[in-house]
């Protein structure tokens, strides 16, 4: 500020308290003092002396006396201790970075929503993803599986290793959870003549329920274990031992959330006839998520979409022309299908589902809540009417082999 500023009263709280406060007159004297004392000075009975005034008060008719224009911009006296960080985050991120950045190759995606790291291997990308990090978007890093060991994560040498465990295989169409021996899942993962059949003779949509999660997966497959950590994206945040992954460091009295890491297997939508479920419902994490697509099966059988037949489905997805171009590029194997929220728009979500279960006839009882309980796949129609009704917009991504797609904590999606 000019120097003309640093002397006039009260362009601080600071300055309101240490050019105050010696100005307070106690009883009969002129004593300047910091900070008032609590007692009174006056006698026992009170009747002698004054009582010590409200140092608030005093402050408050100071400024009023004064005539202090309300509107007269603080005198800021705080100096930056980080160098490099830019003046405006937003606008660096949604800006062309090119000249910050320019030793990071990475691209915006969906609407400059989410960024894409291109390079996996640039020690220099968390410099970016930091920015993009501060407000809560997504983050996509390519390529991961390049890094690791391909051959521990195909399907074939899972069930062969662990094929005669048991364990929680969930129905996606209809949530009927069964315990079942492994092996079955597995077998029928790229052959569909194998795989389970419900009621009407249609082929079950299965999943194995974070089979094994945590503790289990490292104890049950330390092999693919330390491979998935030599290969995490941005380690510096997604690393255990990552210094900027605070939920690891956690003192042990913190009741931490489920870290895993932890396996998650479903077969493809494209093998069966309803396309308008998934097998992961919408939902909100409590800690921030990093999923890896390690391995996508090409599954084969009656009634299965050929590969040109799921690239036509996913182009009639509304997707990024960056998304399309990955698409038709043979090298990528496209393996998920993913629609983003943003945690703001979780209040508008809720009551937009709740609004549908009324429409369909269904009960909406007072502790029901549609995001909490997982109940919804937001199909295409639904998707459309979210927007046209509520003004909330869907980030779809495609997930190719080798993705990492890295969530904030509080963001809505289903795959």
């Amino acid at each position: 500020p000019p120097a003309s500023q640093n002397n006039e009263q009260g362009s601080t709280l600071r300055d309101l308290l240490t050019t105050t406060a010696g100005k307070l007159r106690l009883g009969s004297t002129d004593a300047g003092i910091a900070f008032a004392p609590v007692y009174s000075t006056g006698t026992a009975s009170g009747k002698s002396g004054r009582t010590m005034p409200n140092i608030l008060d005093d402050i408050i008719a100071s400024v009023v006396e004064n005539k202090i224009p309300p509107n007269r911009a603080p005198k800021i006296n705080v100096k930056s201790e980080i160098k490099d960080e830019p003046k405006d985050d937003k606008k660096c991120v949604q800006d062309d970075c090119s000249k910050r950045y320019s030793d990071i190759q990475y691209s915006w995606i969906c609407d400059k929503h989410v960024l894409w790291l291109r390079d996996h291997k640039n020690s220099n990308n968390w410099k970016l993803f930091k920015e993009c990090w501060k407000q809560a978007r997504p983050v996509l890093v390519s390529g991961m599986h390049k890094k690791m060991n391909f051959s521990l994560w195909k399907a074939e040498s899972i069930s062969l290793d662990f094929g005669n465990q048991q364990a929680d295989i969930l129905n996606c169409k209809d949530s009927i959870i069964s315990n079942t021996n492994v092996k079955e899942f597995w077998d029928g993962f790229e052959d569909v003549s194998k795989r389970q059949k419900v009621k009407n003779g249609e082929t079950a949509l299965l999943k194995l329920k974070d089979w094994p999660s945590g503790e289990d997966f490292k104890a049950m497959m330390p092999a693919r274990y330390e491979d998935l950590l030599k290969s995490l994206p941005l380690p510096e945040y997604c690393s255990p031992e990552g210094k900027l992954n605070l939920a690891s460091h956690l003192p042990g009295f913190f009741v931490r959330p489920d870290l895993g890491p932890r396996l998650c297997s479903a077969y493809g939508v494209a093998a069966t006839k309803d396309h308008d479920i998934g097998t992961t419902n919408l939902h909100i994490e409590v800690s921030d998520v990093v999923n890896i697509l390690v391995y996508v099966g090409i599954a084969r059988g009656n009634g299965v979409l050929s590969k040109s037949g799921v690239l036509k489905k996913l182009e009639e997805e509304d997707l990024d022309d960056l998304l399309r171009k990955r698409l038709k590029d043979s090298s990528e194997l496209p393996g998920a299908l993913w629609h983003i929220y943003a945690g703001k728009d979780a209040d508008k979500i809720r009551e937009f589902l709740q609004k549908i279960a009324k429409e369909q006839g269904l009960e909406v009882l007072p502790e029901h809540d549609p995001i909490r309980d997982q109940s919804w796949y937001v199909n295409k129609k639904l998707r459309q009417r979210l927007f046209e009704e509520y003004g909330v917009k869907t980030c779809t991504v495609i997930q190719f082999l080798g993705d990492a797609i890295i969530l904030p904590a509080g963001a809505l999606h289903q795959v």
